[in-house]
């Protein structure tokens, strides 16, 4: 792993998910920073999407997961800011190509439509990949705020 802090949040959907990828990534020795929430209690998803963002933008870390029923609403409220590249991943391929071609500094999942091997997988390919850059940086440049 290549990130030494990670941003975590979810909304209720997310919840238990989110619970597991921490524990994973603790073993991993990753240092995470959990904004919630801190129960199932319902949360709106756009809220938690704002929380990693400002963390973010911030400098409190360097990427962040997270994680609703889909991943598609969560990743549609990160990506409104400049900055952020929120990529909503349903598998390995799709995650390390995120980082790889993309830069994605946001991994989003959906806890209800992926099982937890594929989402551990997905935060591994996202933490271990690296931006290829060259011809894919003038692409990234394209989508604003470096």
């Amino acid at each position: 792993m290549t990130t030494s802090v990670i941003l975590l949040a979810s909304d209720h959907a997310g919840f238990d998910l989110k619970a597991d990828i921490r524990k994973a990534l603790s073993k991993h020795g990753l240092d995470v920073l959990d904004l919630g929430p801190s129960d199932h209690g319902a949360v709106d998803y756009p809220d938690m999407a704002e929380r990693l963002v400002q963390a973010l933008l911030d400098d409190r870390a360097a990427r962040g997961i997270l994680i609703c029923g889909t991943g598609i609403g969560i990743g549609i409220a990160a990506n409104r800011h400049r900055r952020i590249r929120a990529a909503t991943c349903h598998d390995v391929t799709t995650a390390r190509l995120a980082r790889a071609h993309n830069d994605a500094n946001v991994l989003c999942l959906g806890a209800r439509v992926i099982g937890l091997q594929v989402a551990l997988d997905c935060v591994d390919a996202f933490l271990e990949t690296p931006f290829e850059g060259e011809r894919h940086q003038r692409r990234v440049d394209k989508l604003g705020g470096a």
